[in-house]
């Protein structure tokens, strides 16, 4: 099956009359071209670097330290709890991760408002693992030119050990992820120590070997294709960015018409001699790891990790020119307006985050340990008893979310004479019991068919560990 399909060439002529149509070949796929990603030194690859090194010294350093007696982080699957530093969670309270994750939602809305896809050139995962691979290569086969001339050279004992080091490494990283990974849902002592002994769980084995996998491919293959393809983020970025929004931008105006020239040159007289700044030395692009080049105006597939800032600087202070040239601006800046920082749509998101995230605290500080649900018996509406009080069955659905055992006292009220033939309940930490509750009252005392009335459920040693429910006492009115 072909990759290419047909189109014809409609464009008018100078006149505005139509050439006879010609059929031409449109390639569907264009084939991948290997980006050499040159290694730069500068103020923002420093502050990229160590926003790296720190979010891999998190990732992989969390699931080693412990709370107690169990790890800081811990997502235990079986066990329905999720443990996050002091506090447990349980599924019904997943209300909590989904706000989170709306918040997390807001805050990218608002950085990249800001300032674009800041958050791809520093803090993406896909960035962080793709640097760190060839932060490795450049470690094992050299520079740019090194690597190109490697690549192209045939197989010899000093390409192979170079390449085969490289992947083993590679290899490395990516086994340590995926062990990682899932050392957040078991305990990660006992899965390095079972991992080697076939005694760890299938699934464990299972979901080390599919990160392993990925990671290996994304990061040491594919990897600005994950940005450029794959990443949803690059596509929707351009509905956000504004006339204000802070970008990674080439200087025109400053930096045409480009071309090289003596370094004796001084930069006045360049400029008398109708030079641009850009000596069009390339090596933008070739710090750029998705291999653009940032003279072309604003791309989708800028990650905005400014590569190319640090490298045109270090180009201008070899030249005793001005920096700049390549730097974070914005689109009005660069038409000589006057940008606006505090804009309705940036201050929308950022008095969205402020009250989201004051709830989600509030929330959270408030969180009640304990939760309840009444049901009242379906089977009949009510019964007699022998001494001849109507009473109502109901179930109760006690879960107790605190991490120690607790009894809880069972109350009732909404009618005279109301009384429970259950007052007492013991739920262990972290567990859900059920329970069948009978509650009777005097017939006098009811005055409608259906009367509402409160169940109470409060633990005995904590007061504050308190419950309130709603239900409805169904009776028969004889007059």
């Amino acid at each position: 099956m072909s990759n290419k399909i047909p189109t014809r060439d409609v464009t008018p002529d100078a006149v505005g009359h139509h050439t006879p149509q010609t059929t031409v070949r449109q390639e569907m796929y264009a084939r991948r071209r290997h980006i050499y990603v040159r290694e730069i030194k500068g103020v923002f690859q420093r502050v990229r670097r160590v926003a790296n090194w720190l979010l891999m010294l998190a990732f992989f350093g969390l699931p080693w330290l412990t709370w107690g007696d169990r790890p800081l982080i811990w997502f235990d699957l079986p066990g329905r709890e999720f443990h996050i530093f002091a506090a447990t969670f349980y599924p019904q309270e997943f209300v909590l991760l989904s706000w989170l994750l709306i918040i997390c939602a807001f805050g990218l809305f608002f950085i990249t408002v800001f300032a674009g896809r800041v958050w791809c050139g520093y803090t993406c995962p896909q960035s962080v693992w793709t640097f760190l691979y060839i932060w490795v290569e450049n470690r094992l086969e050299g520079s740019r030119n090194r690597r190109i001339k490697l690549d192209r050279a045939p197989m010899s004992l000093d390409k192979a050990w170079r390449k085969g080091a490289k992947h083993a490494i590679w290899l490395a990283i990516a086994l340590a992820t995926g062990v990682t990974f899932v050392g957040y849902f078991t305990p990660i002592r006992e899965l390095v120590a079972e991992l080697p002994t076939l005694e760890a769980h299938g699934w464990s084995y299972f979901w080390v070997g599919f990160f392993l996998v990925f990671t290996y491919l994304n990061a040491g293959w594919l990897r600005e294709q994950v940005c450029i393809y794959m990443c949803p983020y690059a596509r929707f970025q351009s509905v956000m960015f504004d006339a204000d929004t802070l970008i990674v931008s080439y200087d025109t105006e400053r930096g045409e018409p480009r071309g090289s020239r003596k370094k004796s040159l001084s930069h006045a007289e360049a400029r008398a001699a109708g030079h641009g700044d850009c000596i069009d030395c390339d090596l933008c692009v070739q710090v750029c790891p998705t291999g653009i080049d940032i003279r072309d105006g604003l791309q989708y597939e800028c990650i905005t990790c400014a590569a190319c800032i640090d490298a045109c600087d270090s180009v201008m202070d070899r030249m005793n020119y001005p920096r700049g040239l390549i730097r974070y601006t914005t689109e009005n800046a660069l038409e000589g307006k006057r940008s606006h920082i505090l804009r309705p749509r940036l201050l929308g998101y950022f008095a969205a985050l402020v009250v989201m995230i004051g709830l989600f605290a509030w929330a959270l500080g408030d969180r009640m340990p304990l939760n309840v649900e009444v049901e009242r018996e379906r089977g009949q509406l009510y019964q007699m008893t022998r001494d001849g009080r109507i009473s109502n069955v109901y179930t109760l659905t006690v879960r107790n979310l605190d991490e120690r055992d607790h009894v809880y006292r069972l109350d009732a009220r909404g009618l005279p004479g109301l009384t429970l033939d259950t007052l007492t309940l013991e739920v262990p930490a972290g567990s859900t019991r059920l329970f069948a509750v009978q509650a009777t009252v005097d017939p006098a005392a009811l005055e409608m068919p259906s009367h509402p009335i409160e169940l109470l459920l409060q633990a005995q040693h904590d007061e504050s560990i308190a419950l309130k429910r709603e239900t409805r006492f169904i009776g028969n009115i004889r007059r």
